[in-house]
């Protein structure tokens, strides 16, 4: 600043003028004069520091922005960090259901297979057994009416062959015959 009053006055136009420099007639002279009142003035009210301060007061605004800023990004990434991690967890469970799930579903399938092969065997078996009763039940039938039929017509034979001795004899031979196949 001490500087500035010497090389005002031989930058000026001033020192390239005619005649009296130190005049109030010289313009460049008058305008030199403001010029330092001016600088004058702007150095007594300290509008330099002013300006200095203002300058320092704006950096410290903004190194503090950027600070804020930093923080954040760091606060945003760390969450970004945990949302991928929940992101993962969340796909691993889901593959964990989704395997769980299939090996039930597999699970289910062979049992209620294994439960459909026990059900038809039990209908075969279950038809097998009707069959064979129905079987039964109609060889008894026919034997039963072969038995009746023949006793009939043994009967009949017998009533006009036989003598009631004979016919007696025949007949105990006919019960005791069909009790022993019966039983």
């Amino acid at each position: 600043m001490r500087f500035l009053l010497p090389l005002t006055l031989l930058a000026t136009p001033a020192a390239a003028a005619t005649g009296p420099f130190f005049s109030l007639s010289n313009t460049d002279f008058i305008v030199t004069i403001g010029f330092l009142v001016f600088i004058g003035v702007l150095i007594y009210f300290k509008v330099p520091g002013l300006l200095m301060g203002m300058l320092d007061k704006r950096a410290d605004d903004i190194r503090k922005d950027l600070d804020e800023a930093r923080a954040l990004r760091e606060e945003a990434q760390s969450l970004l960090a945990s949302y991928e991690r929940k992101t993962r967890e969340a796909q691993t469970q889901a593959d964990e259901i989704v395997a769980a799930a299939k090996a039930e579903s597999q699970s289910a399938a062979e049992q209620a297979k294994v439960e459909l092969e026990a059900s038809v065997q039990r209908r075969l078996a279950a038809a097998d057994e009707q069959i064979t009763s129905a079987r039964n039940a109609a060889v008894r039938e026919v034997r039963d009416r072969a038995i009746a039929v023949a006793t009939a017509v043994a009967g009949e034979v017998v009533a006009r062959q036989l003598s009631a001795d004979d016919a007696n004899k025949l007949i105990d031979s006919s019960i005791d015959t069909v009790s022993a196949k019966l039983h």
